[in-house]
């Protein structure tokens, strides 16, 4: 990464419209009333799963939630506190 460039969010719920990079883990939270195991399988079923291309499309009007994020080839909707489960770096991390 050069000193232009910004650095990749911690998470998928802090990144900003445009960013695009590759899955590295799901942390252990849980959003919304959702037991943490609940979410993860969720979200796996989605197909964020580790080293899955990701970017950020959209983000909504009101406090960016909720945000259009494309993961391989699928767009997906979620709030930012659920994308925050997923942990993201540079495109060229992962595999």
């Amino acid at each position: 990464m050069s000193d232009s460039e910004p650095a990749p969010p911690a998470d998928l719920g802090q990144a900003a419209r445009g960013f695009s990079g590759r899955i590295l883990g799901l942390r252990p939270l849980a959003a919304h009333g959702l037991p943490a195991e609940e979410l993860e399988r969720r979200l796996i079923e989605l197909g964020f799963v580790e080293g899955a291309r990701v970017e950020v499309l959209h983000t909504g009007p009101f406090g960016g939630d909720p945000i259009a994020i494309r993961v391989q080839t699928t767009t997906v909707a979620l709030r930012r506190s659920e994308a925050a489960f997923i942990l993201v770096g540079p495109a060229g991390s992962a595999s």
